[in-house]
């Protein structure tokens, strides 16, 4: 084993291709064989087998017109190198599959709004569709390291940082003013922005029950600060007490727009909303896109979508 323990001290600087022809060599026993299985001349076969063995300073194999025959020496470096180089070729194999199949954990952050039944629904629809995908799902509003945790996409509303981060864009949205029958029943309407600080709201991530809208009308523009008797962090819980009227409140009008029309909500001031926001998927990179992702940004894009107009 004197000549194995030489191999390994030099094993650092041998090309792993040229094992890998070895390897073949001394499987198929032939290097003509060899150089059919590997798609290249018998040359080249000979040449990589022939340096081989000068960097490791050993004879492989004895060659003879009629025969090809491991050496012991070659023996015991095929013996090793035959099943570690097969277990790269499995890996290789398995990275390969879930490049081109849509398979393995989808880990995805969004913000609560999209914590609805909505989404959960369009959520349910693509592992249906794709039932060799597991999804890890973050419903929150805190900014997450993508690359720190291991995050493939997250859906963001609003302007983006700048970073490094692959973004394509989904949709724009605009918000509208509404409040329920029930709510503006004896109540005077608001004329203007400004005289919405007289009405309760129901507000979506408020500090102390207090927020500030922006809202916009052309190149009109006004900030109002407004009261909730009720705040929450969920979309759900905002719109169902809007709904029954415990206050006016800040509404997506793909979400608002079936419910005004069926007279379940009424729209105020109706010329004015919030400004367009834009809303993405962001993902790390746009190289070597895991087949799981780019299905997945695929039907995400294609989702009639009642929290964004598609873009």
């Amino acid at each position: 084993m004197e000549g194995l323990s030489h191999v390994w001290k030099t094993a650092h600087v041998v090309d792993l291709n040229e094992i890998a022809v070895f390897v073949s060599v001394a499987q198929l026993g032939s290097f003509t064989r060899a150089a059919r299985a590997l798609a290249m001349p018998v040359s080249t076969v000979s040449r990589r087998v022939a340096d081989l063995e000068r960097q490791l300073g050993v004879t492989l194999l004895q060659r003879t017109t009629r025969k090809l025959t491991l050496t012991t020496q070659g023996r015991d470096y095929f013996d090793q190198c035959s099943e570690p180089l097969g277990h790269l070729y499995d890996a290789e194999r398995v990275l390969t599959r879930s490049q081109r199949q849509p398979e393995g954990i989808l880990r995805l952050s969004v913000p609560v709004i999209l914590g609805d039944s909505a989404f959960l629904g369009f959520l349910s629809d693509f592992l249906r569709n794709h039932p060799g995908i597991r999804l890890d799902l973050f419903v929150t509003n805190q900014l997450l390291d993508l690359v720190a945790e291991n995050i493939d996409v997250a859906v963001r509303f609003g302007q983006l940082e700048s970073s490094s981060l692959v973004a394509r864009k989904l949709g724009t949205t605009v918000r509208y003013v509404v409040a329920a029958p029930a709510y503006l029943d004896g109540r005077t309407r608001p004329r203007e922005p400004a005289e919405l600080g007289k009405h309760v709201c129901v507000l979506l991530n408020a500090f102390n029950n207090e927020v500030e809208w922006e809202l916009v009308n052309h190149r009109r523009r006004a900030r109002v600060r407004v009261v909730g008797a009720v705040a929450s962090r969920d979309f759900r819980s905002v719109s169902f007490f809007v709904d029954r009227g415990h206050g006016v409140g800040l509404m997506p009008s793909t979400y608002c727009d079936p419910q005004i029309e069926g007279g379940r909500l009424v729209r105020l001031l109706p010329k004015w909303s919030s400004p367009a926001m834009s809303v993405h998927a962001v993902y790390p990179t746009r190289k070597f896109l895991p087949e799981k992702v780019h299905v997945f940004l695929q039907e995400l894009r294609a989702w009639q979508s009642p929290f964004w107009a598609s873009a």
